[in-house]
């Protein structure tokens, strides 16, 4: 019940910030687009062309990522979810510039934050969450436990 309660509380204020981010869509059906990936901790830039599909893809997987943290099997259902076909949520997950490590961290720290957990009760959750047992055991340790 409590991973239900977090994970449906998590995609409704999700949906709700991509809701009033808004999204802007091109005529044309692709555009050469220079993504700055601030998120990577080396300033690189990603030229592709991009269909208006995954361009729109890309703007909510950053979205997301900024205010929660997700798994990258979590955020390719999260754009699913949001009616992004399964090839354009595998492309914004794969060129948003995430560290998956970094988002177990930040999710960890959200679960923290609204609820007690062991460790091995916190590494379950983001392991349910669809991180790996190593990024998940990576985030329950800093965020303090050994």
């Amino acid at each position: 019940m409590k991973k239900a309660l977090c994970l449906l509380l998590t995609m409704v204020i999700c949906i709700s910030l991509v809701a009033c981010a808004g999204q802007s869509s091109s005529p044309n059906n692709s555009t050469k687009v220079e993504e700055n990936n601030s998120s990577v901790e080396k300033e690189t830039e990603l030229k592709v062309e991009m269909t208006t599909g995954q361009k729109n893809a890309l703007k909510a997987a950053k979205s997301y990522l900024d205010f929660s943290g997700f798994s990258y099997d979590g955020l390719i259902k999260q754009l699913e979810f949001e009616k992004y076909s399964h090839e354009d949520a595998v492309f914004a997950a794969d060129n948003c510039g995430a560290d998956w490590n970094e988002q177990a961290v930040k999710s960890a720290k959200s679960y923290l934050s609204t609820s007690s957990f062991s460790k091995d009760g916190l590494i379950e959750q983001l392991e349910f969450d669809g991180f790996t047992k190593e990024q998940a055991a990576y985030g329950a340790k800093e965020n303090g436990y050994e």
